[in-house]
């Protein structure tokens, strides 16, 4: 059958036949009949399921059903290379004339009823709808959103959140995500911003999976039965009661770990294979290729079928070959699958294993997240990755998203999933994450530049906050806030009640009072310092003095036993001790005989006469502080005292007659006064008020700060865009909130910090640059890697080296507004790989490339397409020069070749009358 007969065949089908039985000649799972009759309700739906359950399959339905109706359909990734992938396999189920790609630097078949695309693609068609008469969604009835758990994505999260918000709501979406905690938050949000969404969600694995754990002892099962806990024969190892004896500090040392050719051939002797061995990091999977290379996994007929494909491969990508170790192990089924190796040999990988030609790829997780690569089995190295802040545990999803892989739909009974005995990791940390449950989507959506001004361009400021306001990070906000807000509202009914119960109290009467009070105590305290310090000056005065006081001489004095207070008496023996301290037996104004050290005496009144006090018989006290109440002979001295104290004011000690002392005195009495006048002093319970009006002041401050916490919470998105309009005003993108040609010039852009580059490419320091040089300084502000071990055998060019140079002066201001502002958008400025990229764009070849550069070849070409992609977008900024979007064109003719391009890309485009436009917007060319 010809291409066209079999295009004509298939739109036959997709015409005349919906019937589920006919399309599919398979009996299909309950919730995919259940997401089938959603969508033809009418209804969005959002269907969460295991890896490999089948969700594609509602997605194929739904493209059928919109091309039954004359309409169309976009299938949107969150990878180009998944693009690629459904494009192929798309191709191959509808027929090529029914399929067509955009991605950010090509654009193939763009009439056709199936469009493939990136979501951010997909997200700057709406964007750019707004401003077309011709709408580009006009006969879209569905969206695909495959992979939509890539809201989880810190880069790309973002997209998926604005493509589901500015979307119409005419259009269906069929979200397929895999399992996640919170699927029906997404569905609810969904509904929500879009229309009636209904979540269809399955646990049920069409291949069930059985967990293994491998040690250097053999294969074992993992989980019990039920799949609940470790299996009885699984024996958890604890550390040596020696061990313990040395310390915490000591690292325990596990059982011994399988090496990789025992794994391997445990494997092969079960007939667990074709497999993926996940392996965190690229070296391990290159080094464990080199491993066992020279192992043979595969049957000569296979081996035959792998070296036609890799010929074949040849003629297209010459230069896209792997060392020869690698092209061994390819021929023996193995390989390995990372974001380092050439794009072209990954997708090659991919195909050979899909067709079971390849037993074991060693992979990244990165493969795990999106890529058509079911095996019979999944090998996971380790139970932990390094991160930005160390090594931490997977997360359950992660571990999910990798055993999901497990088990080929048709082909196996079961899936395998293997974890493996590492120095740390042992069969309890495999059994708490085999058995742990999915984790939730968060969101990740954060104002950009982009969006500020694609939403000013559209819609006035209370609109925008609107469509802000509408992100699914705001509406989980609002889930989690539920039980702030009742405890605010529980807090503000308590403040209530006191208000009420203090309504008729007049508190600015109590708080002068309070304050009164506070201040009267303050000076109290002063009162009490100046007091002692004046009392230890006038000590050594006394104690001196009474050493030349006679028997009868006039004190006061000031002690413990008589309450502390300033008591008039007399001496009556003065007694020297043999310490050379003075003893002083008294007589107080009370007839109280009473045995006192001379540092008592607080006053010592030379001036009065001494009175006759020989004729007392004195008791006899021998203990100092001991009294003894007098006699009535005793008694006519005491009120002889106690007149001369009246007369006298004896009852002040010495050092309260000090200035100072007299003058804090005088203010503490005025206080004391003025408080029992006031108002206040006549209340009730005044601690019971001061506790009332203190538990008051609290709620309102608890108050207070939860509103501002809501306030945050709620609106941090908003005031994130307020605060971008700020800088965006400083720089002229703004006139009264309206983009200006500036502004929509970098509304137009897309990338890391929009700003920066449109401030760059309308600064003019580009565009006297050559091609070659515009690729150069291009990269330095499109992309940046940072690795301790980066290095570049190329040195850019003296003028492409100078304008890099000449942009300083933006990028500080740029960074001073920022911080100004609280804004933190990364602004993308290096230098080390513009010589790299001119030496591409002047025609080195791949192997020459490579050689000179301490980069992977897969980083290499990441960073020569996103170079290029941002090249593409020059030409369409309406305020950057004629001579500098000409320069561009040039640029990404010159960079545009393998393996920059993918060879199929190539050929398509040479195959068709490839117009160049603008992908995202289909804006053609002005120039």
């Amino acid at each position: 059958m010809t291409s066209s007969e079999r295009d004509t065949s298939e739109n036959e089908i997709l015409q005349n036949n919906l019937n589920p039985e006919q399309i599919f000649p398979f009996a299909l799972d309950e919730f995919q009949l259940k997401a089938i009759d959603s969508l033809n309700q009418g209804h969005s739906v959002v269907v969460s399921a295991p890896t490999g359950s089948g969700k594609t399959l509602i997605g194929e339905y739904a493209i059928y059903r919109a091309i039954s109706h004359g309409s169309k359909v976009f299938y949107t990734t969150p990878l180009k290379a998944l693009s690629n992938q459904k494009l192929r396999d798309f191709r191959n189920q509808f027929g090529s004339s029914n399929v067509g790609l955009l991605t950010g630097d090509l654009s193939l078949n763009r009439e056709a009823s199936i469009l493939v695309m990136t979501t951010e693609i997909f997200r700057n068609m709406l964007y750019a709808a707004a401003d077309r008469n011709d709408d580009p969604l006009l006969d879209i009835e569905t969206v695909v959103l495959d992979e939509c758990h890539y809201m989880n994505d810190a880069h790309r999260g973002t997209v998926w959140e604005e493509s589901i918000i500015h979307c119409p709501k005419s259009i269906q979406f069929v979200a397929l995500s895999a399992t996640v905690a919170n699927a029906g938050q997404l569905t609810d949000w969904i509904e929500q911003v879009h229309g009636p969404t209904d979540l269809i969600s399955s646990d049920l694995r069409p291949v069930p999976l059985e967990f293994n754990f491998c040690s250097a002892k053999g294969l074992h099962p993992l989980l019990n039965d039920k799949g609940s806990g470790l299996h009885p024969n699984c024996k958890i190892w604890r550390p040596t009661k020696s061990h313990k004896k040395r310390g915490r500090l000591s690292k325990p040392t596990q059982p011994e770990s399988p090496s990789l050719g025992f794994v391997i051939s445990k494997l092969a002797e079960r007939n667990m294979l074709p497999a993926i061995y996940f392996i965190f990091s690229r070296r391990g999977c290159d080094k464990a290729v080199k491993m066992i290379a020279s192992t043979c996994l595969v049957n000569q007929e296979e081996r035959k079928s792998i070296q036609d494909r890799f010929e074949k491969y040849v003629i297209l990508n010459s230069e896209g070959l792997r060392d020869d170790l690698h092209i061994q192990a390819l021929f023996n089924g193995i390989a390995s699958h990372h974001a380092g190796v050439l794009p072209a040999w990954k997708e090659l990988i991919e195909e050979l294993f899909q067709e079971g030609l390849i037993k074991v790829v060693f992979a990244t997780e990165t493969l795990a997240a999106g890529i058509n690569m079911p095996a019979r089995t999944t090998i996971i190295s380790t139970l932990s990755k390094r991160s930005d802040n160390g090594h931490r545990q997977l997360m359950g999803s992660e571990f999910l998203q990798m055993a999901g892989r497990a088990g080929r739909r048709g082909l196996d009974s079961r899936g395998y999933v293997v974890t493996l005995q590492t120095r740390f990791e042992g069969v309890r940390e495999a059994g708490q994450l085999a058995t742990s449950p999915a984790d939730p989507l968060i969101s990740q959506f954060t104002p950009s530049y982009g969006m500020v001004l694609n939403l000013l361009q559209r819609y006035e400021l209370d609109k925008s906050k609107e469509l802000i306001e509408r992100s699914f990070s705001r509406y989980l906000a609002s889930l989690d806030l539920v039980e702030e807000e009742e405890e605010l509202s529980r807090l503000k009914e308590e403040f209530k009640e006191y208000k009420t119960f203090a309504e008729d109290i007049p508190w600015s009467d109590f708080e002068r009072y309070e304050k009164i009070k506070s201040h009267l105590k303050e000076e109290r305290r002063l009162l009490k310092i100046l007091q002692k310090q004046s009392a230890d000056t006038l000590s050594n005065e006394l104690i001196s003095a009474l050493e030349f006081a006679n028997n009868g001489t006039l004190i006061s004095l000031k002690t413990s036993q008589l309450r502390g207070k300033v008591t008039p008496a007399v001496i009556i023996q003065k007694i020297q001790k043999r310490d050379r301290h003075t003893q002083l037996l008294c007589l107080t104004d009370e007839n109280i005989w009473i045995l006192i050290a001379s540092k008592e005496v607080v006053s010592l009144y030379a001036d009065l006469t001494c009175l006759d006090v020989s004729h007392l018989t004195t008791p006899e006290i021998s203990r100092l502080g001991e009294i003894h109440h007098g006699d009535l002979l005793s008694n006519e001295i005491a009120s002889l005292i106690s007149n001369l104290a009246q007369k006298n004011d004896m009852r002040t000690a010495q050092y309260d007659l000090a200035s100072e002392v007299l003058s804090q005195a005088k203010l503490v009495k005025s206080l004391d006064d003025e408080l029992l006048i006031q108002p206040a002093h006549r209340w009730g319970d005044k601690k019971k008020l001061k506790r009332h009006r203190r538990k008051m002041d609290e709620l309102g401050i608890e108050i207070h700060e939860r509103e501002e916490m809501l306030y945050d919470r709620s609106n941090r998105h908003w005031e994130t865009f307020l605060s971008l309009i700020k800088v965006l005003n400083h720089f002229g993108c703004l006139d009264d909130l309206n983009p200006t040609e500036i502004g929509r010039s970098i509304g137009s852009l897309r990338g890391e910090n929009e700003l920066w580059l449109g401030l760059v490419l309308m600064s003019g320091h580009l565009d006297e640059l050559t091609p070659t040089e515009l690729a150069g300084v291009v990269q330095s502000i499109a992309t940046e890697v940072n690795r301790p071990d980066l290095w570049s055998g190329f040195i850019p060019s003296a003028v492409a080296d100078e304008a890099f140079n000449d942009l300083s002066n933006i990028q500080r201001e740029l960074f001073r507004v920022q911080e100004r502002f609280g804004i933190e958008i990364p602004i993308l400025w290096s230098s080390e790989l513009m010589g790299l990229v001119e030496a591409w764009a002047r025609g080195s070849s791949w192997t020459d490339l490579i050689s000179n550069t301490s980069l992977d070849e897969g980083d290499v070409v990441r960073i020569l397409r996103r170079t290029n992609d941002l090249l593409s977008q020059i030409p369409y900024c309406e305020s950057v020069s004629r001579q500098l979007r000409n320069n561009a064109k040039a640029a990404m003719k010159l960079m545009d070749r393998f393996p920059v391009r993918e060879a199929e890309d190539i050929n398509q485009v040479k195959e068709k009358n490839h117009e160049l436009t603008n992908p995202a917007t289909e804006r053609h060319n002005g120039d």
